[in-house]
């Protein structure tokens, strides 16, 4: 017996569906979302989409609380140090108890002097280094582009995290950046990126959103699975 093709039927629901428009995240709420830059240039950061994502707050310490929040839930280690120098004592401290052999970094004025403070050999990412050479570093310190509280993602960039590899191949990821690179949104990030490389966009931009993961197998979740197993994110004045 052929089998019955249900086909019309889910349409038909489909088409049901699609007549009632779907209520915003934020029913009523009746004011303008506190931190939307006024601008349109195209990108997905507009009240439409925003009126779909979670709030964020107006003050500097209120976005760097609510990335605290989102980067626990993620699994990301966020420090919040007085001073780079405090910072190399964390990751020192760090490279001692998990037993690092060898950091890779790239010329940035934040990574490359926390790169120069671990007493380990060092690779530094430029032209013409062997990709393969990261093969035996346990860790890559880089910076990045901005930190968006609303996700408690990393927008990087070839530019800001030393090319392609550096963020992708090590285990464990560090990035150092100040709280001046916060911003409170999605929308806001790509407008300020936009600002940023106007005149020349870098080979690729990426957001990182903790550290690699998939649940595929059996909804476990392994951390790791696609790129660096761990992230720590040091956050300087």
């Amino acid at each position: 017996m052929p089998l019955a093709d249900h086909r019309q039927e889910v349409f038909a629901r489909i088409r049901e569906a699609l007549k009632v428009p779907a209520p915003h995240r934020h029913v009523g709420h009746t004011g303008e979302h506190p931190t939307a830059p006024n601008h349109d240039d195209g990108l997905p950061g507009s009240e439409t989409f925003r009126a779909w994502l979670p709030l964020v707050g107006e003050s500097l310490e209120e976005q760097i609380t609510l990335f605290a929040q989102n980067s626990a839930a993620l699994k990301t280690e966020l420090h919040r140090v007085g001073s780079p120098a405090e910072a190399a004592e964390h990751l020192n401290q760090l490279a001692r108890e998990v037993g690092w052999h060898r950091v890779a970094t790239h010329p940035h004025p934040l990574a490359l002097p926390l790169a120069e403070k671990v007493p380990l050999p060092r690779l530094v990412v430029g032209p013409g280094y062997a990709v393969t050479d990261m093969e035996s570093c346990d860790a890559a310190i880089t910076g990045c582009d901005f930190l968006v509280a609303q996700t408690g993602s990393l927008l990087i960039s070839s530019a800001s995290a030393g090319g392609r590899a550096l963020s992708v191949l090590p285990p464990h990821h560090i990035v150092i950046a100040s709280a001046s690179q916060m911003v409170p949104d999605l929308g806001t990030a790509l407008h300020q990126a936009r600002l940023r490389y106007a005149r020349e966009w870098p080979s690729f931009l990426s957001f990182i959103t903790g550290p690699s993961r998939t649940g595929d197998i059996e909804r476990i979740l392994v951390l790791g699975a696609h790129g660096p197993k761990r992230l720590t994110v040091f956050l300087v004045p």
